[in-house]
């Protein structure tokens, strides 16, 4: 913990906050938003503790929406993100220190990419199993997952969208977190400083639950894809500087 300062500390739980705010909302967007964020802040925070407390904010969304919850769209997807790990487990032995900010950087931006560019896939086996495995790929690398899975989903209704992006989240974290843990990548200064962050966490998952009905997700959508953009261009920039 020597290596991070109280007001990193207190930065990283405003992040995390926004980020588990929006996904009380959307469904997604703890890592969209949280994920640019802590980089900026500190690399140390991804993508083990950011996961970590993915895991639990999960959790607690699924819960609360569990009544429009359908399953079976999400198996395919489960299975999609299984490989996606799988790979970038493999990715991340290979990588140096500057090796992974290049790959934040490039998987960031991608993800914006696929947040704009419009495309309307539709929600079938086939494309919530290449949804998933693009999904996994990118979240245990990043902790960003969330751009691939809520394509198929992005015309579906807000409770059921909610419910299954959480049931697949659930899984897609555990299986990103059980990755790194035993890859070495979550260690015990990653779980000191998931705990630090869980303030932040909760009150966002609380915050979320009085607004849910209120806020449009689409008013702060250019906001997140634009805070995303920004830190994935940084990171590239400071990946290639000497």
């Amino acid at each position: 913990m020597d290596d991070i300062t109280f007001l990193q500390l207190l930065l990283a739980n405003l992040a995390i906050f926004a980020g588990a705010f929006l996904q009380g909302l959307a469904g997604y967007g703890i890592g969209t938003l949280s994920a640019p964020l802590l980089f900026l802040i500190s690399p140390l925070f991804l993508p083990g503790p950011l996961i970590l407390n993915a895991v639990l904010l999960t959790v607690l969304i699924l819960w609360r929406s569990r009544s429009s919850l359908s399953f079976r769209p999400v198996r395919f997807a489960i299975g999609g993100d299984i490989v996606g790990t799988l790979l970038a487990v493999a990715t991340l032995a290979l990588l140096t220190a500057r090796g992974f900010e290049l790959a934040f950087g490039i998987l960031i931006l991608l993800a914006v990419f696929l947040s704009v560019i419009g495309i309307h896939p539709a929600l079938n086996p086939r494309n919530s199993v290449i949804a998933g495995a693009a999904s996994g790929y990118m979240g245990t690398i990043t902790a960003v997952g969330g751009p691939p899975i809520a394509l198929i989903y992005q015309n579906e209704q807000g409770p059921l969208v909610r419910a299954n992006l959480s049931a697949f989240f659930l899984f897609a974290s555990l299986a990103s977190a059980v990755a790194l843990f035993f890859s070495g990548f979550i260690a015990t200064r990653e779980w000191w400083l998931f705990a630090a962050m869980l303030p932040g966490t909760l009150i966002g998952f609380i915050a979320s639950g009085h607004l849910i009905n209120r806020i449009p997700f689409g008013a702060l959508r250019p906001i997140i894809l634009g805070i995303a953009a920004i830190a994935g261009v940084s990171a590239i920039i400071k990946a290639l500087l000497p």
